[in-house]
């Protein structure tokens, strides 16, 4: 019997192992192929930076706020 406090490797430690290195090789070719589309994707930098500068500008006012 294992304290439980530590110790040597359990199977549930294996078994969660084991499906991570799975994981990992079933979802790189899947990475590779979204990063490839990506790269011929139109490039939409308004749909990217107009949220951003509302998010900075709200924090902005939170900050001052905050600090009144």
């Amino acid at each position: 019997m294992m304290d439980p406090a530590g110790g040597g490797m359990d199977w549930m430690k294996i078994i969660s192992a084991i499906a991570l290195g799975a994981m990992i090789i079933y979802l790189i070719p899947r990475a590779k192929g979204i990063m490839e589309a990506s790269a011929q994707a139109e490039k939409d930098w308004k749909g990217v930076l107009i949220p951003l500068a509302a998010v900075v500008l709200f924090v902005i006012f939170l900050v001052a706020m905050v600090r009144q």
